[in-house]
């Protein structure tokens, strides 16, 4: 007979900070609207490298299993930001009060306590340490921090690296300096976007400050070649990314972008050479591909129109001319990458699913990266309400993360699944 596994406790925390698991009430999570226990295959350890947050102006929701009710606690609500290479499938439960802040630019999941560890509704999708420091000293990033600068003293982008490594701990900035993984490339001072979640600007009435700097500078060619040519002599298998948490939209700056990867590719240059994009100028994307690219990560908060629009705020392009961009990725060769921000409760539901395997059929895309979409839950759903996603009675009801990848493996065969942006030998193939 299998061994009887309570549900995690309820977890909440005092106005100190002090965190506590509540001896009766057990945990609850949150999917768009809905409050619910979790699934019993949805709970992992809390992941090393995650972190618990005090949720302010939100009193915890606990599960009462012998009444069956939900009950509200004068406590804080406490939530879990896991590690990167987990994606969340459910959210913190709370109540929020009337003078409730916007939450800062982060994803709250849905944290429990069962013997001695906390638990989260979670799952690993891709195995890739590309972004764990444990075991590496600070020292030693400050250590490489400095020998980039002190090598080339006159690089603009090495210089604003080191801080975002030093000041910001930037994982990207941090693996440059210490020459392993993924080179940042952060060349755009201007967007053609106003997403509601972006890192790195936004205006004073938004209730929440960016997480990054923007670049306050556009890099010339030779800043960025200096920084492709280190970092491959130190990484194996090396892959360079323009479009980082600290910059605008990479492809408006694409005359400096492709006169950088023509050079680096005429001088020897190995790697992979990739664009995180919101694929608005597919010009752009044929001078990528046309330069030496390797691949293309398109940001996508959803495969329906009006729901993208809704958290994008697209300036002077559209939906079309997003699919417009993939199009011509894969004719230029491009690997293409969606980076598929996840939200549960309105991402995993049957009408998400639909439009999403659509796109990726329709034009072949490669892979799908399931990264957590970072902003206020109630705020995304206000997002999702007003855009008039959520009237369609198709994405009232959650799949769950694991059902939603299973049936969208089944529908696309030659879909990978991940976190991180792939390897790309010379030749086209992934590692």
């Amino acid at each position: 007979m299998a061994e009887y596994k309570p549900r995690p406790m309820l977890v909440f925390a005092d106005e100190s900070g002090n965190i506590y698991d509540h001896p009766e009430l057990e945990m609850l999570v949150r999917r768009g609207d809905r409050l619910e226990p979790p699934r019993p295959d949805e709970l992992i350890p809390l992941p090393p490298e995650s972190e618990l947050f005090l949720l302010p102006g939100r009193d915890a929701l606990g599960f009462d299993p012998d009444s069956g009710e939900i009950e509200r606690l004068e406590e804080r609500a406490v939530a879990a930001f896991v590690c990167p290479g987990h994606t969340l499938s459910a959210t913190a439960a709370y109540a929020a009060r009337p003078d409730a802040p916007v939450l800062p630019l982060f994803a709250y999941g849905a944290v429990g306590f069962s013997g001695d560890r906390f638990f989260v509704a979670a799952s690993r999708v891709d195995q890739d340490r590309r972004q764990v420091f444990s075991g590496i000293p600070q020292e030693r990033i400050v250590k490489g921090a400095k020998a980039l600068r002190k090598k080339y003293p006159k690089n603009r982008l090495i210089e604003h690296l080191s801080g975002c490594a030093l000041t910001f701990c930037c994982p990207a900035a941090r693996n440059l300096a210490l020459g392993r993984f993924e080179a940042p490339l952060p060349t755009a001072r201007a967007c053609n976007a106003r997403c509601i979640g972006c890192l790195s600007l936004q205006p004073p009435d938004s209730g929440f400050p960016s997480t990054q700097n923007r670049i306050a500078f556009a890099p010339d060619p030779t800043e960025i070649v200096e920084i492709m040519t280190e970092h491959s002599r130190h990484e194996r298998r090396p892959i360079y990314s323009f479009g980082q948490g600290c910059e605008g939209e990479p492809l408006t700056e694409i005359e400096a972008i492709s006169e950088a990867v023509k050079r680096f590719r005429a001088a020897g240059g190995r790697g992979t050479v990739n664009v995180n994009t919101n694929a608005s100028l597919p010009d752009a994307v044929e001078r990528f591909a046309a330069s030496g690219g390797s691949s293309i990560r398109v940001s996508l908060s959803s495969a329906d129109p009006a729901l993208y629009a809704a958290y994008y705020r697209p300036k002077g392009y559209d939906f079309a001319d997003v699919r417009e961009s993939i199009a011509r990725a894969k004719a230029g060769g491009l690997f293409v990458s969606l980076n598929f921000l996840f939200f549960p409760g309105v991402s995993d539901t049957e009408a998400e699913l639909a439009q999403l395997t659509e796109l990726i059929t329709a034009y072949k895309v490669d892979f799908v990266q399931l990264r957590n979409l970072n902003l206020d839950p109630q705020l995304y759903m206000k997002v999702a309400a007003e855009s008039g996603a959520l009237t369609n009675p198709a994405r009232l009801a959650s799949m769950g993360l694991k059902n939603f990848r299973k049936r969208l493996r089944k529908a696309c065969p030659w879909l990978g699944f991940g976190y991180f942006n792939p390897y790309r030998e010379e030749g086209g193939k992934e590692e």
